[in-house]
């Protein structure tokens, strides 16, 4: 990493952003697998059920759009270092001119919703409840 203090400063702070927002989505994550749980205890409807899990497995595709803006920048910012070249911080100026419309934005979440990281538990999650409303069912 470039010892240049603007460039180590702006990848410092935005790599600690980027590691919460990873353990935001592991939260969510974790409440899913909670609340699924409970879910089932509790003979929870079926369609609230599946409900509840798909709309957080909608938000964490979405906390997720949020890191990889991050991500971006840091990448940048890495790449420079390695050139030793300066950069004024413009992640905000750089996100703005790039910014997706609505369905764009949509575009986004739902991608990365489907990445193979994200989609893992919900997709157990909702075999998990799929089949145990099915040989639960009296």
């Amino acid at each position: 990493m470039d010892k240049t203090p603007q460039n180590y400063i702006e990848w410092q702070t935005l790599q600690q952003a980027y590691d919460k927002y990873e353990f935001g989505s592991l939260a969510i994550k974790l409440l899913a697998v909670i609340l699924t749980f409970v879910g089932l205890i509790t003979n929870m409807q079926l369609c609230l059920l599946l409900s509840v899990v798909a709309i957080l497995w909608l938000q964490d595709g979405i906390w997720k759009t949020f890191q990889s803006r991050f991500e971006v920048r840091l990448l940048e910012i890495e790449k420079m270092s390695e050139t030793n070249a300066t950069s004024e911080p413009a992640f905000n100026t750089e996100w703005q001119k790039q910014r997706p419309g609505v369905f764009g934005l949509v575009k986004a979440y739902l991608c990365n919703s489907l990445k193979p990281t994200v989609m893992y538990p919900y997709i157990v999650l909702l075999a998990v409840i799929g089949l145990s409303y099915i040989f639960g069912a009296k």
